[in-house]
């Protein structure tokens, strides 16, 4: 069995319109949900041996504040990456790895959860993490394969799934 977890990164900085997308860093609510998912992924206790990461500034700077013992590994593939492409860049690099971090974008955070996950596995965290995934969202799933190169669609169980919000109500959505 493997470990993946999947982190969105946080709430980017819309201010200056004039940057491009790639180059967004993150905004006061980002940085506040950063800090506490970090605090949660520390405390969920899966001994991350890779995390594999978007070059996007606003993940860089999720990484920077969620979990900065990591040096992650970015991967220009997994910038707004579809659910195959992330799969592939976790098959390229997780080597020897038991448990794997990908930090990066949505929708291919959320489209990677339906490839992971068969029907036959889908339950009430299932439901809540396919209703939406929020920024620095941290889900968990537990994998039935004991190589990274056998990573393929319906291998998966999500375990764990929290959003900003279920930390502290505060970070839920904006009015």
């Amino acid at each position: 069995m493997k470990i993946l977890g999947l982190l969105r990164h946080a709430k980017s900085d819309w201010d200056d319109v004039g940057k491009r997308d790639f180059d967004r860093g993150l905004n006061d609510r980002g940085r506040k949900g950063a800090r506490l998912i970090g605090r949660h992924i520390a405390a969920h206790g899966v001994d991350w041996g890779i995390v594999l990461a978007s070059p996007a500034e606003r993940v860089r700077r999720t990484l920077e504040a969620a979990l900065p013992r990591h040096e992650p590994v970015f991967d220009q593939r997994l910038y707004l990456a579809e659910a195959e492409t992330i799969l592939e860049v976790v098959r390229d690099h997780a080597g020897d790895a038991d448990n794997v971090l990908v930090a990066g974008h949505n929708p291919g955070l959320q489209e990677a959860l339906f490839a992971l996950v068969p029907p036959s596995a889908e339950d009430r965290l299932f439901d809540k993490a396919a209703t939406k995934y929020p920024t620095a969202t941290f889900a968990v799933f537990e994998l039935d394969i004991d190589d990274w190169a056998d990573l393929r669609p319906d291998c998966g169980r999500l375990v764990h799934f929290v959003r900003p919000r279920d930390l502290d109500p505060a970070l839920g959505p904006e009015d």
